[in-house]
């Protein structure tokens, strides 16, 4: 038998427990870039171990990118440790009249405060309260007080490259949000006619149904452009949505469409359940503040902070990130901030820096990622990440992201591989943008922070490479651990 020097088993065993280095473990990761023919420079990665051993991984790490909807961490996390776990909004009506048997004589006030999830639902129990006080009919105005906002310059426009300027994730904040300002368009074909309804319940919406029913045929696919809804909003007084195309017997199609002002929108809505219930409302819609002295009906309150946190993560709303960003700057207010926007930048701004993160280039417009403006590099997401893992509320951060192949925006991700289960991770989609962020965990069951975007014309074809990351960290074999001592033992020569 032939005996190998000393020096060369050391060097091979060495070799053998050793980590994949900076360039080797990434291996997987260029090659899928390659076969995309995607550019090495597109690609921002970080890696930080939280629990176990390892060393941080960086590709790229610190050039400034757009993160897509993954700045949605920064937002809620910042959310949990500025407004507290546990706050809640509170939308109330008030009146300046007096009632007299079943009718009140004075104003209606609804003042509102930005709640992401102000559904249906809750708008019907909180005017169910107001007629379970014998409120029956009411003489006077409905007066709506968004002014819990403070954004005396508006809002900035995002340039949606989309071909539906009604779509739900278009939504713009505001304080008088109700339902996410959308209406649901529900068809169902059946004995050869299409039936349709929509909700909530608002007169001014008028469905203009051109839709065929053929016997036979594939039901269309969600947002399937075999339909198609084209609005008209010429008359004042309606809002006529036109609908063609053809859906084949027994199918079903829904459709969401934003199609009012979040004034006008919250007018309706109240206007439409309060008719439903039997009540009467004689005065004019219209905007306005809270009078002095009027007196409080009705509150509705909503889930606690938590529950929000995990509907914008696990499913990316936008919207419901950007009612987050403005009540983060409406309740950090100070008298030097242009407005709400300024606030929350300054606020989460300051946040980060005192957890020791260089924030020189985190560029927050929204707190979204619906934006064309937001950067932060891979680096900063990373170490946020490994403060939050330190973090009271690390456990209501990481639940609320999307389980690797299982729910969210990652359900569909990564099934039938080793990663099921084993990652809590934020995705985002944006025009030349692609990334993942979160909390996902080798096979020695350390936890790795993990922040990685891609940014470019062909960022599109990229999910592969982000999946490449993530199962090339979970391969990370670290010294002193099992796995490398398993890795060290079939290695090792044998007698």
């Amino acid at each position: 038998m032939t005996c190998r020097p000393f020096w060369l088993s050391l060097f091979l065993m060495f070799v053998a427990i050793s980590p994949a280095g900076a360039e080797s473990w990434a291996d997987s990761i260029y090659e899928s870039l390659q076969e995309r023919k995607l550019p090495e420079e597109s690609l921002s990665l970080a890696a930080i171990p939280l629990d176990g051993p390892g060393e941080p991984r960086f590709v790229n790490a610190d050039e400034q990118m757009n993160p897509g909807s993954t700045m949605k961490l920064v937002t809620t996390y910042a959310a949990l440790e500025l407004l507290g776990p546990n706050f809640q909004w509170h939308t109330r009506l008030y009146t300046d009249g007096e009632q007299k048997g079943d009718t009140l004589k004075g104003n209606l006030y609804y003042v509102g405060v930005g709640d992401p999830k102000l559904t249906l639902e809750r708008m019907w129990l909180l005017l169910r309260d107001l007629r379970a006080m014998g409120i029956k009919h009411i003489r006077g105005d409905l007066v709506l007080d968004g002014s819990y906002f403070h954004l005396p310059n508006g809002i900035p426009h995002f340039n949606d490259d989309g071909d539906n300027p009604y779509a739900p994730y278009l939504v713009e904040p505001s304080a008088l949000l109700t339902n996410l300002n959308v209406f649901r368009i529900r068809m169902m074909s059946r004995d050869g006619k299409v039936h349709v309804s929509t909700e909530p319940p608002v007169s001014k919406i008028v469905i203009d149904n051109q839709v065929t029913a053929p016997e036979r045929g594939r039901c269309p696919v969600h947002n399937s452009k075999a339909l198609q809804y084209e609005p008209d909003f010429s008359d004042r007084r309606k809002i006529t949505v036109t609908i063609t195309g053809a859906l084949p017997e027994n199918c079903r199609a829904d459709r969401y469409l934003s199609l009012m002002s979040q004034e006008d929108y919250t007018a309706n809505l109240i206007r439409g359940l309060w008719r439903e219930m039997g009540g009467t409302l004689s005065g004019r819609d219209r905007t306005g503040r809270l009078a002095r002295g009027a007196k409080l009906l009705v509150t509705t309150s909503s889930p606690d902070l938590v529950t929000m946190v995990r509907d914008i993560n696990k499913w990316s709303s936008n919207i419901m990130a950007r009612q987050l960003f403005l009540t983060i700057g409406a309740e950090n207010r100070l008298a030097g901030d242009k407005d709400d926007l300024a606030a929350a930048d300054r606020a989460i701004l300051e946040w980060m820096r005192l957890k020791g993160i260089d924030i020189s280039q985190v560029v927050l417009e929204n707190g979204s990622g619906l934006s064309r403006v937001e950067r932060i590099t891979a680096h900063q997401q990373a170490l946020m990440l490994q403060q939050a893992w330190r973090s009271p509320f690390a456990a209501e951060l990481i639940a609320s992201l999307p389980l690797v192949a299982m729910d969210g925006t990652m359900r569909n991700r990564l099934r039938n591989t080793a990663l099921v289960g084993e990652g809590h991770i934020k995705t985002g989609t944006l025009r030349n943008v692609r990334s993942i962020a979160g909390f996902t965990r080798d096979q020695n069951n350390t936890t790795w922070a993990v922040a990685a975007m891609i940014n470019d014309r062909s960022a599109w074809k990229s999910r592969a490479v982000l999946d490449e990351v993530l199962k090339a960290v979970h391969t990370l074999v670290e010294p002193g651990t099992d796995a490398s001592r398993v890795t060290a033992a079939s290695a090792g020569g044998g007698r």
